[in-house]
């Protein structure tokens, strides 16, 4: 999986900010601004890496963690992968105007300006970090400043316009929750959580790839060379294929290792073996060159989400099953 070196050139659009509107962001109704603000943080995502985290700490403790040490947990992870989040949308403010699928984002629509935005990020980075540093652990400040640092500057501003290996390198900064929720507990590393960071590892390619097949266009449009822009569906669902077996032999490891029992055991089985099922099914509807709606793309998408939450909720239950 080496980086292909793929160039692209920088995109023009109508000038960020002012999309949409003629009003400047400062007049625009309170609650709009709020939400403009939330909206920056990407809380849909953000939920996602929280299902990550807390389970984590449940196996960490071997039971009930800390209740006030996870919810410090979960508000610096929220700061931290907001303030990423609101970075990235500064930085791509280019060609998410001109993409359908980010068309109505705070700094396209003109409800918060680039400078607020910047400002934005830059507070919540800061603050995520001071708040693990401080009431957590340093360990997990360094790590949750890590991700972020990783996601904004390799993720956003080298590889996601470079290669189309982007997503495989960057998604590695949303591995990190996995091993910010274990240090917060044991203020220490060990192979359980890079076992379970090899999993999200591997789960975000054939996570993000059967979208970015739904919306290649969109990617196309901009210059950004996601695998589906720069490959045919059969290569595209081939690598899927591949990566979902490998992320399903990982998550295997844990059990062996003496981390985890029957319980996490039997659903990594049945939820990897549904996983695998849909990767296949797309694989065989690619090789049968089925196009449009009929390739059901989306069905992996969506049940990829099912099978991580499934997955950590295993692994938050199955200390209390031993």
């Amino acid at each position: 999986m080496s980086l292909s070196g793929v160039c692209v050139t920088a995109v023009e659009s109508r000038p960020a900010g002012i999309i949409g509107t003629s009003q400047s962001p400062s007049r625009r109704p309170v609650k709009a601004r709020v939400m403009g603000f939330v909206a920056l943080t990407k809380p849909r995502i953000i939920e996602l890496l929280l299902i990550t985290t807390v389970p984590v700490m449940f196996l960490a403790e071997q039971g009930v963690p800390d209740l006030g040490l996870v919810l410090l947990t979960c508000v610096g992870g929220y700061l931290s992968a907001g303030g990423a989040n609101a970075l990235n949308m500064y930085i791509d403010r280019d060609i998410d105007a001109l993409m359908d699928r980010t068309s109505q984002r705070p700094l396209v629509t003109g409800v918060v300006s680039p400078r607020e935005c910047l400002a934005f990020g830059i507070t919540l980075a800061v603050a995520s970090t001071l708040l693990f540093g401080l009431t957590v652990n340093w360990l997990s400040a360094w790590l949750s400043l890590g991700a972020l640092l990783f996601y904004v500057v390799v993720y956003t501003m080298i590889l996601k316009r470079r290669t189309s290996q982007n997503i495989v390198w960057g998604g590695i900064a949303g591995c990190m929750p996995v091993l910010i929720g274990w240090t917060a507990v044991t203020n220490s590393l060990t192979w359980a959580p890079l076992i379970l960071f090899l999993v999200i590892f591997f789960w975000t390619p054939p996570h993000y790839w059967p979208l970015s097949m739904k919306v290649k266009e969109d990617y196309a449009r901009v210059g950004v060379p996601m695998l589906p822009v720069m490959a045919s569906n059969k290569v595209v669902a081939k690598q899927i294929v591949i990566y979902s077996w490998v992320m399903v032999a990982v998550s295997l490891l844990l059990t062996p290792l003496g981390y985890t029992g029957w319980f996490y055991t039997a659903v990594a089985l049945a939820a990897g073996g549904w996983w695998l099922w849909e990767a296949h099914a797309l694989q065989n509807r690619a090789k049968a060159e089925v196009t449009g709606a009929k390739l059901k793309e989306m069905r992996l998408f969506h049940w990829s989400i099912t099978y991580v939450s499934l997955l950590f909720v295993a692994v938050a239950v199955d200390p209390f099953l031993r």
